[in-house]
């Protein structure tokens, strides 16, 4: 296996933290893996090319109330995507841990499900997501109870090193860029124009329908 230079060094210097966290989260939830497998797998699939939290970006667009946040939010996990996706995963070029079949990656990958992945590891583009995203709802949302947003982030992120798709240092890359875009995606968010904010969609949608409808003489 063709390991890039970066990857080879990303590899060496957090081996230990990489299998320390794995190992850790192994030993806490395989015991309930009846629980903790689909529970883990329903999460990562949560942040599967990013298309249920663009979905949701989306549909908090579509109410004044809840505009703001979902701008942001669409606006980092498009950031996220361009900074991991587009840029450090080419560049970088980590394998797979479950890659190496000497490992200890391998052997728990073996034993929750065997679940690949077609692109490169680092960082982790579910956790970026995630962190981008929820990031972007609690800098914009009701900071009492936004914080919350960051459990999902954080599950998300265990949810890949527990499947042994990503390793913890992937995930934390990933955390980082995440929490990054969503502080870049505020700021732009912020400088949008106020009748962005203010626009019906609803309304807009509804007089589209009746002037089709009234050119098509069915009015």
């Amino acid at each position: 296996m063709i390991t890039s230079p970066a990857a080879a060094w990303i590899n060496s210097f957090f081996a230990g933290f990489d299998l320390g966290i794995t190992q850790t989260i192994h030993d806490i939830f395989y015991p309930i893996k009846v629980f903790s497998s689909p529970f883990f797998d329903l999460i990562s699939l949560m942040g599967k090319g990013g298309i249920f939290l663009i979905f949701l970006s989306i549909a908090l667009i579509w109410f004044k109330k809840s505009r703001r946040m979902g701008t942001a939010m669409l606006i980092a996990v498009t950031i996220g995507f361009l900074i991991t996706n587009c840029c450090l995963k080419l560049l970088i070029a980590r394998a797979r841990p479950y890659t190496d079949e000497s490992s200890l990656y391998y052997q728990i990958w073996l034993l929750v499900g065997q679940r690949t992945e077609s692109d490169n590891s680092f960082p982790s583009g579910h956790t970026t997501a995630a962190f981008a995203t929820m990031a972007a709802l609690f800098f914009t949302g009701n900071r009492k109870y936004s914080w919350t947003a960051f459990i999902f982030a954080f599950l998300m992120a265990i949810a890949r090193i527990y499947l042994a798709v990503h390793y913890p240092s992937d995930c934390l890359a990933g955390m980082l860029v995440g929490f990054t875009a969503g502080i870049i995606a505020t700021l732009i968010t912020m400088k949008l124009p106020y009748k962005w904010f203010t626009l019906d969609f609803a309304s807009l949608f509804r007089r589209k329908q009746y002037s089709g409808a009234h050119e098509k003489g069915d009015v």
